[in-house]
């Protein structure tokens, strides 16, 4: 970890998001991470994003710790919202009076303003993700799906946050003429910039990493919802089948494998194999030649079907 971090000092903050303070030691990425509860493969996939962008987010989507990424994002919220934008503030109030002491200057006024209302945007933005879109995800994670909200809602509005703050530093370098040294003003528009790129691999995270992996559970829980209960076979009604078991049995008996199934019912293999089970368990049938009779007699194939070209 030592390592990583001189190598890459720009993941100091993402240490802190993770919950990691420093103090590492000798101790390999693992076993810090092992120290403070965090799932390693979350932090090498957001520690390789940072570093190489959305490119190498593709290789572990499907591998992050969902819960572990919820958690980083609330601390990156935190501290956007009570550290880093209050900091600027303060420091943009220090840079402008001091370079207009007459006060004559009647853009100040208008650049607080201009930075409280930016500030108050990315505060209602990231309220509205801790409070509607994490609790969504968490009812994902203890395996309920709600239908009135998905993840594409967020994905879709999920504008970048940083406009405001790129039109603001904008007007300041273009426009803004201080009365006296500019040493504080510079340094505050330095502090901006940073603000800048933290903000975009803030929401890089969550576009490349958040948003794949909620796709991946959303896929999962439905999966689940889908999938009859096996022990349902010794029920009154053992020998009918739900009209996704007859679509497993349409394809199947028509020459499609598990996977092909899968694909055409936009379901997992998983669950294909589950129907599957569950088929020959109701209707005591385990081989196709069996199930083929049993479709062409309860009319869920006919033989034209049997007979067209897969």
């Amino acid at each position: 970890m030592f390592d990583l971090i001189c190598r890459q000092p720009e993941l100091l903050q993402m240490m802190s998001r993770f919950g990691i303070p420093l103090g590492v030691e000798d101790k390999t990425v693992a076993q810090v991470c092992d120290a403070y509860g965090v799932d390693t493969l979350t932090f090498v996939a957001v520690a390789n994003y940072i570093s190489f962008g959305a490119e190498a987010a593709r290789h572990f989507y499907d591998k992050v710790s969902v819960h572990s990424l919820i958690d980083y994002l609330r601390r990156a919220h935190e501290y956007f919202l009570e550290f880093q934008l209050p900091a600027i503030r303060r420091k943009l109030l220090e840079a402008i009076v001091c370079s207009n002491v007459s006060d004559v200057n009647p853009v100040v006024g208008l650049i607080v303003k201009f930075y409280d209302d930016y500030t108050e945007e990315v505060r209602r933005h990231m309220e509205n993700e801790n409070k509607e879109v994490f609790t969504y995800v968490a009812d994902l994670l203890a395996g309920r799906r709600r239908s009135d909200y998905e993840i594409d809602r967020f994905a879709r509005s999920h504008e970048s946050i940083n406009v405001k703050l790129q039109e603001l530093k904008n007007i300041i370098i273009k426009y803004y003429k201080p009365d006296a040294a500019s040493d504080l003003l510079n340094s505050m528009m330095y502090d901006i910039f940073e603000c800048e790129k933290d903000l975009q691999r803030h929401c890089g995270v969550e576009n490349h990493l958040f948003v794949p992996a909620v796709r991946l559970l959303e896929a999962e829980v439905a999966d689940k919802d889908e999938a009859p209960d096996a022990s349902g076979a010794d029920a009154d009604n053992c020998s009918q089948l739900t009209e996704r078991e007859k679509d497993v049995v349409a394809l199947a008996v028509r020459g499609f494998r598990n996977k092909e199934i899968a694909d055409r019912l936009c379901i997992s293999v998983h669950t294909v194999l589950t129907h599957r089970k569950n088929i020959g368990a109701k209707l005591d049938i385990h081989s196709l030649s069996g199930l083929t009779i049993y479709a062409i007699v309860n009319r869920i194939v006919t033989l034209d079907d049997l007979e067209a070209p897969v």
